[in-house]
């Protein structure tokens, strides 16, 4: 991994400096001697800051583009000790960890953008990403978060924005380097980073991982596994390069299934005479758990089988070769599968057994199995160029996309029965339900698509530019089910979708720029999960409109002290349309609901000083739904939904650091408001389960030293102040997953 270096003073500048003081005064003894001005800059070394997107579909540098990103390099990776996606995430403003269902947890990461997910949203230079896989950042160069409608860029989805995760590639020149982390909760990581220069054209390079942690504040509970990125170049420097690179991680965890949420804020239980979906405990029970105390934070109420095994495999080509004059192909062929093994416990509702003796209360525990398959086989085919049209300079990309993506869920029969746990002294060796062999059952789904895309960025003269972007795709989704009885059912889909974006870039000043842009995207049925319905309401049947995104946003970026810092500001506006909803009047279901995401977004990244470092965003939203209707069909109750959950209204990060001489000290926080778990309208929270997720703030420290050239030792802290916070909870309220409490690490960063 790269070092936290030390930024030294130039002596030669200085020196060039002082000749360029003495020459006028030489001068003055000639009288008609004129000499030129000497300026001397001191080259800006700025390990935050990133001038453009490595995405070759983004044609202007990002002071120029207009829409919000955010690119998180591997230094600020390093310096916040970030290992996990998720953790190098939770410093960006506007996005939330989520949890999942009433069950359990979901798989690998879980995050949602402007209160959409980002599941199936996330890519791998460029490619789409599939698989329920915890990513790791050893071989990543940065993290890239595009923020807005995206179909233009991604195809289907990406309605709120996307991710786009760099990895590491092998470059001219011999350099190695390793870490080694210690920490809270028996963390043990060890990562080396290997590049060799073979030849004067070509290069190897070898990433590679390994850990075996703890979870802070929690029992039983660990990460285990390892992972290793290859990479081989040839050709660097000539007009024609060959990339062949792959990525292979294997995941033993044991996974969380977080605990109960009784003791909580808002934790409210109702006898069952007050609703006939409560378990049955009388007034006296309610009351003894309403007033019922926490569980231990470290309680594990899981069994030891549980388990989560990852394998993911990644394999790419890319050939690019140069045409001259500033045009570049390239072709990109990417095989990948990953496949997921879990057995996860969770916790359900508490029962004061004997509403006076905490002793004998239970929580119920359910038992979910995971076996699930995800392949995907892409090929690029793109050419960026530049030339002049029409009196404009243009940067143009263009290209085609094949896609092929399958996923398979495989059944398992479920044996045996799972009692409930003590509340607050839980056995793991508790009788639980086992899971047999593969029964037969496979739910699955494949998707084929054939995109084309275009964008350019017009320069009319040097303050006015526009930018705009197409994407038409044709794409086929096909669903096979089959029962344990082996009953199949096959439901297709296909059809043609078209995304645009355009912009609109003035540039009052040669370092700044104002913008203006709207885009568009479209997420057809089944498009996020391979699933068609049959049903007529469903947002999945194939007989429904795709939902499509419309994001309009203005904004600034400016980039101040000599282009050291980044600076940014806009405002936006997103709605996703075409949602299933419940009309009154034809009683029948329609698709003209909507999810309306508003807000505004600051940000700054760069160097204040040459020794002074910083990264800090804002995201002040407004998340609502309109005209969100459902009819229970028993009851012929209409529901009305407002909300949208786990999106709260103010998010805000800061990470800064500060170099004296071999030392660095670095310090950050992050807030985040209320979070709504409750979104039904006109709804009595007072008699709902933990309604919401508290807002919590978080502080963090770093402090490194170098020790010489070669060694730098770096200590983090997390949650400094030790505060306890609800992270994330379940749709449900009753199971929660806090934030980890005050934990540490040390790692010693070594170059050689």
């Amino acid at each position: 991994m790269a070092q936290i270096r030390r930024r030294r003073h130039h002596r030669s500048a200085h020196v060039l400096a002082l000749l360029a003081a003495t020459v006028p005064v030489a001068g003055m003894a000639q009288q008609e001697a004129t000499l030129p001005t000497v300026t001397v800059k001191e080259a800006a070394d700025v390990p935050y800051k990133v001038d453009r997107s490595a995405n070759t579909k983004i044609t202007a540098p990002l002071v120029d583009t207009p829409k919000t990103i955010q690119i998180i390099r591997k230094e600020t990776l390093q310096e916040q000790g970030a290992v996990t996606l998720m953790e190098a995430l939770r410093n960006t403003p506007g996005i939330t960890m989520q949890m999942g269902e009433n069950g359990n947890t979901s798989a690998g990461d879980t995050f949602q953008l402007r209160g959409f997910s980002l599941q199936q949203s996330t890519f791998v230079d460029g490619i789409r990403d599939l698989g329920p896989v915890t990513r790791d950042t050893f071989n990543l160069e940065q993290v890239e978060i595009v923020k807005g409608a995206a179909g233009a860029e991604t195809g289907r989805g990406a309605a709120t924005g996307y991710l786009n995760l760099i990895s590491k590639q092998a470059h001219l020149g011999d350099e190695s380097s390793a870490s080694a982390t210690l920490g809270t909760a028996s963390r043990k990581r060890a990562t080396l980073d290997l590049n060799r220069q073979l030849s004067e054209t070509s290069a190897f390079r070898l990433n590679a991982m390994a850990q075996d942690s703890g979870v802070d504040g929690r029992d039983v509970v660990e990460n285990t596994g390892g992972g290793l990125g290859l990479s081989y170049v040839n050709g660097l420097g000539t007009p024609t390069r060959l990339h062949l690179y792959s990525q292979h991680i294997r995941q033993n965890n044991t996974p969380d299934g977080g605990i109960p949420s009784i003791g909580y804020e808002g934790y409210f239980r109702q006898p069952a005479a007050a609703t006939a979906n409560a378990a049955e405990v009388t007034q006296a029970q309610a009351n003894a758990m309403n007033a019922g105390a926490k569980v231990n934070r470290s309680n594990y109420y899981g069994s030891p089988d549980d388990r989560e095994k990852v394998d993911a495999d990644m394999f790419t080509a890319k050939i690019e070769h140069d045409l001259g004059q500033g045009t570049v192909v390239r072709n990109i062929t990417r095989v990948g599968k990953t496949h997921m093994d879990r057995t996860l416990t969770g916790t359900g509702n508490v029962v004061a057994v004997t509403a006076t003796d905490p002793s004998s209360w239970t929580v119920s525990r359910s038992r979910q199995n995971v076996d699930q398959e995800n392949t995907i086989f892409a090929n690029q085919t793109s050419m960026n160029t530049s030339f002049s049209a029409g009196g404009m300079q243009h940067s143009l990309a263009a290209g085609v996309e094949l896609m092929h993506e399958k996923q398979v869920s495989y059944g398992h029969t479920a044996t045996g029965t799972t009692d409930p746990a003590n509340l607050y002294n839980p056995n793991p060796s508790d009788a639980m339900a086992t899971f047999g062999p593969r029964n037969g059952a496979e739910t699955g789904g494949t998707t084929n698509t054939i995109g084309l895309y275009v964008f350019d960025t017009a320069k009319l003269n040097d303050q006015w530019s526009l930018n705009g972007g197409l994407r038409l795709d044709r794409y086929k989704l096909k669903t096979d089910n089959v029962t344990v009885a082996g009953v199949r059912t096959n439901l297709e889909d296909s059809r043609s979708l078209v995304s645009w974006s355009v912009g609109s870039v003035y540039k009052p000043a040669e370092n700044g720029s104002v913008y203006a842009s709207y885009a568009t995207s479209a997420t057809p049925p089944g498009g996020n999960n391979f699933q068609l319905s049959a049903t007529a309401n469903n947002q999945a049947n194939a007989a429904l409109d795709p939902q499509e995104t419309k994001t309009i946003e203005l904004g600034t970026k400016w980039e101040l002290l000599n282009k050291r810092l980044n600076v940014a500001a806009a405002i936006f506006r997103s709605d996703n349309d075409k949602q299933t909803t419940y009309d009154a009047i034809s009683n029948t279901t329609q698709q003209f609901g909507k999810t309306r995401v508003q807000g505004i977004e600051l940000s700054a990244v760069g160097q204040i000083t040459n020794f002074w470092q910083i990264t800090a965003g804002l995201a002040k939203t407004s998340t609502k739904q309109l005209d969100q209707r459902s009819l229970n069909t028993t009851t012929g109750v209409v529901t009305a939904t407002d909300g949208v959950r786990w999106s709260p209204d103010l998010t805000a990060t800061v990470w800064t650091s500060y170099q004296l001489d071999k030392l660095t000290l670095g310090v950050g926080a992050r807030y985040t408001s209320e979070q709504k778990r409750v979104v039904t309208a006109g709804t009595n929270l007072a008699t709902q389960n933990v309604p919401n997720i508290p807002s919590f703030w978080v502080a963090d420290m770093m402090a490194a030293y170098q020790i010489n050239d070669n060694v730098t030792v770096r200590l983090n802290v997390y949650n400094l102040f030790d505060k306890e916070y609800l992270s994330v909870l379940n749709n449900g309220g009753s199971r929660i997953s806090l934030g980890a409490p005050r934990s540490a690490a040390v790692t010693a960063d070594f170059k050689f």
